[in-house]
């Protein structure tokens, strides 16, 4: 049981922690973005234009989330709405100029962010870490 929370609470503080350090790595590099901004922005990367429900589907974040993020990347001037042709109601995202100039810099602060939280862990250590957090998304 006491191992079971443990479980818990470990893997909130690693959240917590990634999403602060990330934020910090990226501030003190010039990169205008929170952690959480990087995802919405990587998630656009990776798969071009989102809708914003494929995003929170993804990114497994409320759609109250998701819009406060979208709202703060269109300030930024990162991301722009497009209404779907298909659905006034519905809004695609897409990554602007500047949005996609920031993606392989941004991307390698993020990268070596991660190296570096992951250092001294052997590879097959941290495979079974990603294969077990798997696991554990797929029983919830």
């Amino acid at each position: 049981m006491i191992l079971i929370k443990q479980a818990g609470v470990y893997v909130n503080i690693l959240n917590c922690k990634l999403k602060k350090h990330l934020s910090e790595v990226f501030k003190k590099n010039g990169v205008n973005l929170t952690a959480e901004q990087y995802l919405v922005m990587d998630t656009l990367w990776n798969e071009g234009t989102l809708t914003q429900q494929a995003i929170a589907f993804i990114i497994q974040k409320d759609k109250n989330s998701v819009t406060q993020f979208i709202d703060n990347l269109e300030k930024k001037g990162l991301v722009a709405r497009s209404v779907s042709k298909d659905d006034r109601r519905v809004n695609n995202i897409v990554v602007t100029k500047e949005g996609m100039a920031l993606k392989d810099s941004t991307k390698q602060l993020a990268i070596k962010t991660m190296e570096k939280a992951l250092e001294g862990i052997p590879e097959q250590d941290v495979l079974t870490f990603v294969d077990v957090l798997k696991k554990v998304c797929a029983n919830i």
